[in-house]
């Protein structure tokens, strides 16, 4: 088939199904009707010679076939956005595609709300999609622009590839139980030593700070659970006497779900660095250029949560070793 022949908008629609699964929902993400999707798909269908999607289970299940083209379909279409389109200066108002994140449960409570505003705001027509990569398939989404930002916790996230800003850094405290039997509004090394702990170590993830600021001490605690997600930790901790230990803004909103209380951990744990990343191949391009602007200042005007930092860009390393230090009475350590 010569390539004058192929309407590269039917690319949109491949690209749109292979994500929504439904003729509906990709002609609400298009904005197009129906029958024009339906349409589309027929022609896809006779200029790749396979019938690319079949129904199954009430969804459009595609082919091995449509599979194998994703890649290259993805790739085209972000060309065609990031090095030809939008080489101009970028409108935000005029944007009508995806901005996709990958996000940590950190980052998805920190970032998404305030987000969604400023986009609703300055780019009413875009939209945000987030997805979870692990660190070792996360270099190769970024190059090929499938994900446009990394954003929360990655501490084995250290490819040379990378471009990184540090958006702010967390401080952990512990979630118990109220009434907890030997825990009260202050915890002693001696009781956290001797709870069972609830330990979050997400998948990918080989560095987990709690540890870290234990090591640093010689000091071991006590797991009785793993878990691979924030999720579940407050629940497992409202119905038992177990102890977890999260960055301060997840322990706050969980702590207000499950009716639990925040205590101080008794020794130093490494601050959390939350940073946004991005591939150097984008780095100068308008779009990603905006996307990370507006994140830093988001980042930089988020609420507070006791006497956590606000590491905004322009606060150097050092200077915030100290407040956290001040905040812990001068017992900080460095990050791992």
């Amino acid at each position: 088939m010569d390539i004058r022949d192929l309407d590269l908008n039917l690319l949109l629609v491949l690209d749109a199904l292979m994500d929504e699964g439904t003729l509906t929902r990709t002609a609400q993400r298009l904005r197009l009707s129906q029958p024009t999707v339906s349409a589309a798909l027929t022609k896809l269908r006779a200029a790749l010679g396979d019938e690319l999607f079949v129904r199954a289970k009430g969804v459009m299940q595609p082919t091995a076939r449509a599979l194998a083209l994703r890649p290259a379909v993805a790739s085209v279409l972000r060309t065609i956005r990031l090095d030809i389109l939008s080489m101009a200066a970028f409108d935000p108002v005029r944007e009508m595609g995806a901005f996709t994140l990958s996000l940590s449960e950190i980052g998805e409570l920190e970032f998404l709300p305030r987000l969604l505003d400023r986009l609703g705001r300055e780019a009413p027509r875009a939209s945000l999609k987030c997805v979870v990569r692990r660190p070792v398939d996360l270099e190769l989404a970024m190059d090929l622009g499938e994900v446009d930002l990394a954003i929360g916790y990655f501490p084995d996230l250290v490819s040379s590839v990378f471009k990184q800003q540090m958006l702010f850094r967390d401080r952990s405290v512990c979630l118990v139980r109220k009434n907890h039997p030997t825990i009260g509004a202050e915890m002693t090394l001696d009781s956290f030593l001797a709870a069972r702990h609830v330990a979050i170590l997400p998948e990918g993830r080989t560095q987990e700070v709690v540890e870290l600021g234990l090591a640093a001490q010689g000091l071991t605690r006590c797991v009785a659970v793993q878990v691979g997600h924030f999720v579940s930790a407050p629940f497992l901790v409202a119905q038992s006497d177990l102890v977890v230990t999260l960055p301060r803004p997840v322990a706050a909103v969980f702590a207000q779900i499950c009716d639990l209380m925040i205590v101080e951990p008794p020794f130093a744990i490494p601050l959390i660095e939350v940073k946004q990343l991005w591939h150097k191949r984008f780095d100068g391009h308008p779009r990603s250029r905006w996307l990370r602007q507006i994140v830093a200042e988001n980042s930089q005007n988020r609420q507070s949560f006791g006497t956590e930092l606000h590491g905004s860009p322009e606060l150097g390393e050092a200077a915030q070793d100290r407040q956290h230090q001040a905040a812990v009475g001068g017992r900080g350590i460095g990050p791992g």
